[in-house]
């Protein structure tokens, strides 16, 4: 099992099984609009590839599709310092839109670049481009979410920390 880093210098444990592993790299940006919206900074996330997929457009769109929807509504915790590896919140998706640009392969180096610009009243705004590796947008996302705090002691066993 390899390690994986994450903002703040925490680790976690990359599962080489599973098609796509998320590698957490925020900071400040360059010189995408994606990359400068968030108020302290945006959410990255590498989307490297882990084997090679069939020739099939429709296979890679869903599996983008798929992965785009794991990390973007975090981003809207990003300026208010939270993060969704704590179990103190409860965040569900109202909407999620998608806007395919440009060709690309899932199973090729991916950048998606995360940022919110807006987050209150326990409702979160994401927005989201994910980049080729020739600095192309290939995606754009857009995400709406819920996102609600919860008594951790009031949760069952398997969903605390």
């Amino acid at each position: 099992m390899q390690k994986s880093g994450l903002a703040g210098g925490r680790t976690a444990d990359v599962n080489h099984t599973r098609p796509v592993a998320f590698v957490f790299n925020g900071g400040p940006g360059a010189s995408s609009a994606f990359l400068h919206m968030g108020a302290v900074g945006p959410q990255r996330v590498d989307f490297p590839a882990d084997g090679t997929l069939p020739d099939d457009p429709v296979l890679h769109t869903c599996v983008v599709a798929y992965a785009s929807d794991y990390t973007l509504l975090g981003s809207s915790l990003v300026p208010h310092g939270r993060s969704y590896f704590h179990n103190d919140l409860m965040m569900a998706s109202l909407d999620h839109a998608m806007w395919f640009h440009r060709p690309f392969r899932a199973d090729e180096w991916l950048l998606y670049s995360q940022a919110s610009p807006a987050a209150s009243g326990g409702r979160g705004l994401a927005m989201g481009g994910i980049f080729r590796r020739d600095g192309a947008l290939a995606v754009s996302v857009v995400q709406e979410g819920l996102i609600r705090p919860v008594d951790p002691n009031r949760l069952s066993a398997p969903f605390r920390a």
